[in-house]
């Protein structure tokens, strides 16, 4: 038996699959019905959308198996989320990665396994949309598409929450979702007795690149400016665009010196990017809010105040 390797973004692979609060919740009808209909379509017994986690694969949905969860180091899906197109193994016995594996010697006795790659927005490999059968068994080509089509509207699913809470343009929250996470940050620093800081933040004179050079290259900037907050804020930290040229932070266990100093970071990160001819500089001024332990937690608040405190920055600026 071949175990699976590790896909290289396996670090980030799994923070997306954790990032959508899926794993371990109860069997939900928008799954079922897919592995229903692909038992149908296919012919097979067991049809799964199964979530390749750290050390297991976990079934999202499993119609035909009693069983809810399997290693990860035995997995049929471990493997197929290792390459972009559809795992499909006619004959298990037939297969020296497969033929002594514990779920073709005893329950589920796998004979077959065609497996499709369930991606997630960055492209991150979750798990798969799967078929299993105790006898051999081959898809043609039509089949494989048909497989691809219910993969894809179970992908879909995985990720409609998610849609709903991030921002079209730079696939990072958008105000709904970040409101939902940083009271949740908030309130865990509450708990924890730990600071925490809030940064809005306004990008100067980004009307004019729209006007000047057109909307294409403000997206650009946009997405530029959503990239070097990936780049120099924690996992641990919540940021988003709230819309237009706003944008916001919420940095936990984090002081007022330690949040200026994050900033500074930004901007110097942004000047040099800003060496590189682009037909304009990327700027931002900001407002930052400190929310130490025992003080009131509505993010809405701090949102007004940070906002505030921006403006003010802003017309300091101008005058």
């Amino acid at each position: 038996m071949k175990k699976p390797n590790l896909p290289e973004n396996e670090e980030a692979r799994l923070r997306s699959l954790r990032s959508l609060n899926i794993l371990d919740t109860p069997a939900e009808e928008r799954f079922d019905r897919l592995t229903r209909l692909a038992r149908r379509m296919f012919g097979v017994p067991i049809a799964l959308v199964s979530l390749v986690d750290e050390n297991r694969q976990w079934f999202k949905s499993c119609a035909g198996l009693d069983v809810s969860e399997t290693p990860r180091d035995i997995s049929f899906c471990g493997h197929a989320i290792l390459g972009d197109e559809i795992l499909m193994i006619p004959d298990t016995q037939m297969d020296d990665r497969f033929a002594d594996n514990p779920l073709v010697l005893n329950q589920p006795n796998i004979r077959f396994y065609a497996g499709c790659p369930l991606r997630y927005l960055d492209g991150s490999k979750l798990g798969t949309f799967c078929l299993i059968d105790q006898n051999p068994k081959t898809l043609n080509e039509e089949e494989l598409d048909d497989l691809k089509g219910l993969a894809a509207l179970a992908e879909r699913e995985l990720v409609m929450a998610q849609l709903a809470t991030l921002d079209d343009l730079t696939k990072i929250s958008n105000r709904r979702g970040f409101i939902e996470l940083a009271q949740h940050s908030l309130n865990i620093c509450a708990r924890q007795n730990i600071p925490a800081s809030l940064v809005f933040f306004d990008l100067d004179k980004f009307k004019l690149i729209n006007d000047e050079l057109g909307h294409r290259e403000g997206d650009k900037a946009l997405i530029l400016f959503a990239d070097k907050m990936r780049s120099i804020f924690r996992d641990s930290d919540v940021f988003a665009r709230l819309g237009g040229d706003e944008f916001v932070v919420l940095l936990t266990n984090t002081s007022l010196d330690h949040a200026e100093n994050i900033i500074e970071r930004l901007r110097s990160s942004l000047d040099e990017d800003n060496q590189h001819n682009k037909g304009y500089n990327l700027s931002f001024s900001a407002g930052i809010v400190t929310v130490e332990p025992g003080q009131d937690r509505s993010i809405a608040a701090l949102l007004d105040r940070a906002d505030s405190l921006m403006y003010e920055e802003k017309n300091q600026l101008v005058s």
